[in-house]
């Protein structure tokens, strides 16, 4: 499946049948000798009362992530009558509306600790090309400045020593107070054409600094999403997901 170009592996582990090590998993998502994405995403039985399925994402190197947003409305799409998906970041309900779908993609965590940082910081001015930083389950540092810088300063950010769980890089152009572009260099997988959890923590970073409206448009490489965040509350994330095939691979 995938959202806007960014690929997922989806496997439907709601049986319980199937057990994944790092090695497996890097197999699969090799583009060149295993069916290959951006992520895989594990399906298996919820743990949380309230929950539908439980969601584990999983990055091309075998590391975990704890959010995913593309991946969160392709499951939706896939199991239908709006899930509440159970992930590392929490429930988050899931609705569809029309041919898109919508994800609560939680409170995003602004604290420097729940980030988390090596040290202290002001997160909304970082000490990083004056950078802003929030999570939402994983990591951010968003940098207002060219996206074609992505793939330069994003591969020496991801692993810049003030995080220590690495993070992902979002590089944004604001072009209106309700529109930006953005493109995002992932910790684990790399440039991506598009990254649901990136827009959501670029547009809490930029309304942080006054730069955008709290709902605004973020076109990445393949298409737009539209990102909400409610005032002391949690992100509103919609956008489109698609199923490219089904298949097995023994």
């Amino acid at each position: 499946m995938h959202g806007l170009g960014n690929d997922f592996v989806v496997l439907d582990n709601r049986d319980n049948t199937l057990s994944l090590t790092k090695d497996l998993i890097r197999a699969l998502c090799d583009r060149h000798t295993g069916i290959g994405c951006d992520q895989l995403v594990l399906l298996s039985p919820p743990t949380r009362v309230g929950a539908d399925v439980r969601a584990q994402f999983f990055n091309p190197d075998g590391s975990e992530a704890g959010a995913c947003g593309n991946a969160s409305r392709c499951i939706a799409r896939l199991i239908g009558n709006s899930p509440v998906l159970q992930t590392q970041n929490g429930l988050l309900p899931s609705f569809q509306e029309g041919s898109l779908y919508r994800v609560i993609m939680g409170v995003p965590k602004l604290d420097w600790q729940e980030i988390p940082l090596a040290r202290a910081c002001d997160t909304a001015h970082m000490p990083l090309y004056d950078g802003a930083a929030c999570s939402m389950g994983n990591p951010h540092l968003t940098l207002f400045r060219s996206i074609e810088d992505a793939s330069t300063l994003g591969p020496e950010l991801e692993r810049d020593p003030l995080f220590p769980e690495r993070a992902n890089i979002g590089f944004a152009e604001i072009l209106s107070p309700d529109h930006m572009r953005l493109r995002v260099w992932e910790r684990g997988a790399g440039l991506t054409l598009a990254c649901g959890s990136g827009a959501c923590a670029t547009v809490v970073n930029a309304v942080r600094r006054g730069l955008v409206k709290r709902e605004c448009t973020v076109t990445m490489e393949k298409g737009d999403l539209t990102i909400f965040w409610e005032e002391n509350g949690p992100v509103h994330m919609t956008g489109p997901a698609a199923l490219s095939f089904t298949g097995q691979i023994p």
